[in-house]
């Protein structure tokens, strides 16, 4: 048996009080496929820098190694789609998506960008069904909701749905 292909996933982190800037490491199932291990419940974030939210540009701490509980994790950034994972991993299957631009919200952030599900939207299914906890969202962007100028921008990231308070959509699918 061979060893699995480990490489090094460079991410921008958000807790309800920290912004993490780091990396991870990941197999060939992407972040998707880290995050979503329902056998590791910790992330461990290499050249970890924290910063409080509320003042996200001032560094707090620096760990050669984090550890965080992902539970606690709301979102998390990453600078290119394909460290998400193989695209139907992180899709959950092989059905035909279809994109719906959403708005969303947690206590402490907003979030914007492109969701992609299979056939017809299903809030209940996508928020309490299945095992996914991160769900990939994609030309995302972030706002702090206290902290207005607190803002991240992305080609992709995760959010946490057990921290998601509403999801609004827009009315119109996004052409193909």
């Amino acid at each position: 048996m061979s060893p699995q292909t480990q490489r090094l996933v460079s991410i921008d982190l958000l807790t309800s009080s920290f912004r993490v800037v780091g990396k991870v490491v990941v197999s060939s199932t992407g972040l998707t496929g880290q995050l979503n291990d329902p056998n590791t419940s910790f992330l461990e974030i290499i050249d970890a820098r924290l910063a409080r939210t509320h003042m996200p540009t001032k560094l707090a701490y620096r760990f050669d190694v984090l550890r965080l509980a992902k539970p606690q994790v709301f979102a998390i950034f990453v600078q290119r789609q394909l460290d998400l994972g193989p695209r139907k991993m992180v899709q959950g299957g092989f059905q035909q998506m279809n994109a719906y631009k959403v708005h969303l919200a947690t206590a402490t952030y907003e979030l914007n960008g492109t969701l992609e599900v299979p056939g017809r939207f299903n809030f209940a299914a996508l928020m309490v069904e299945g095992k996914r906890d991160f769900i990939p969202l994609y030309d995302a962007s972030l706002r702090a909701s206290l902290i207005p100028s607190m803002r991240i921008e992305s080609e992709a990231m995760l959010f946490n749905r057990t921290h998601v308070d509403w999801l609004g959509m827009d009315n119109d699918l996004l052409p193909e």
